[in-house]
């Protein structure tokens, strides 16, 4: 179930973790009411639901915060398993992370990256410092417009605590694009800031948000979930490589919400259950690696 614009829409039948399984995308187009109540209709009729186009919980070194709409929405099932990916988000990304580090196509060590918002993937901030990367966090530039970049992961963290106390407490609307809004034309915010990058990091709705019309030529985006729209739409801008931390099926990745479900289901556990050895287990035995496409010809890469 995603916030998001409903015209993203997509079902596939696939092997994850082990178990056949269908997995499926409804979005309720920004539309809170109608979200609520397609969860309590799907509570006891699926094996897990994963919840999409907002955050229920953030996690920054260790604390957690709670965002009050996604709770609402978390709240509305009693029977199926709730997950909104934040534990892949914290396992899955920075695995893609260490395998960029090792296989390529992009030389991670000190490669220029943007991280338009940090907040929300902190595991994948951690990562790619740990790789060797020159980060630019982008949260204070993209999420407020404050002309800032952040550089250091401990001045990211301080400022995300603070951010984090009062961000939970909004409208999922102010903090993320619902509805009709995924689908507005990009308008360039800071392009300095993409252009600059080697590669652009983070939840592709918001790279997208703010994406320049051009001088992106080579470059690679590590993100979450994409179309074949979204693809054509970076190829058309210059980008080089789209690398996505979940895989691809049948034509488009699923976000992290999807894979924790999938998780959720093949383990017949709740959320909260999930343990690191458990997420750690599925990657291996699924032979885990990102899916890389390189748009100049249109193939995935190993």
């Amino acid at each position: 179930m995603s916030l998001g614009s409903s015209r993203r829409d997509h079902s596939v039948r696939a092997t994850l973790f082990g178990r056949d399984m269908e997995v499926a995308r409804r979005g309720c187009d920004g539309d809170m009411d109608r979200a609520i109540a397609l969860v309590a209709e799907l509570d006891g009729k699926v094996d897990a639901i994963g919840l999409g186009g907002l955050d229920v919980y953030l996690f920054i070194r260790g604390e957690r915060y709670v965002i009050a709409d996604g709770m609402r929405l978390m709240q509305a099932a009693t029977r199926t398993p709730v997950t909104d990916g934040s534990g892949c988000k914290r396992y899955l990304e920075p695995a893609a992370v260490r395998w960029l580090a090792a296989h390529g196509p992009v030389a991670l060590a000190g490669a220029k990256v943007l991280m338009v918002s940090a907040l929300d993937r902190f595991g994948m901030a951690e990562a790619l410092t740990e790789a060797g990367c020159a980060m630019t966090y982008g949260d204070l530039m993209f999420a407020a417009g404050v002309p800032y970049a952040i550089h250091s992961l401990d001045e990211l963290a301080e400022i995300a605590r603070k951010m984090a106390r009062e961000m939970v407490k909004l409208p999922i609307h102010m903090i993320y694009s619902v509805g009709a809004s995924q689908e507005a034309a990009p308008e360039a915010r800071f392009p300095e800031a993409y252009l600059d990058a080697d590669v652009i990091a983070g939840d592709f709705l918001f790279i997208r948000r703010f994406l320049p019309p051009d001088g992106l030529d080579g470059k690679a985006v590590l993100t979450n979930t994409t179309t074949a729209a979204d693809r054509e739409l970076l190829r058309a801008r210059g980008v080089r490589y789209v690398i996505t931390t979940t895989p691809l099926l049948a034509g488009r990745t699923f976000g992290n919400n999807v894979m924790e479900a999938a998780l959720c289901a093949a383990f017949n556990k709740v959320p909260e259950e999930l343990t690191p050895d458990d997420f750690g287990a599925a990657l291996r035995a699924a032979d885990y690696r990102p899916a890389v496409i390189d748009l100049a010809s249109g193939q995935q890469g190993d």
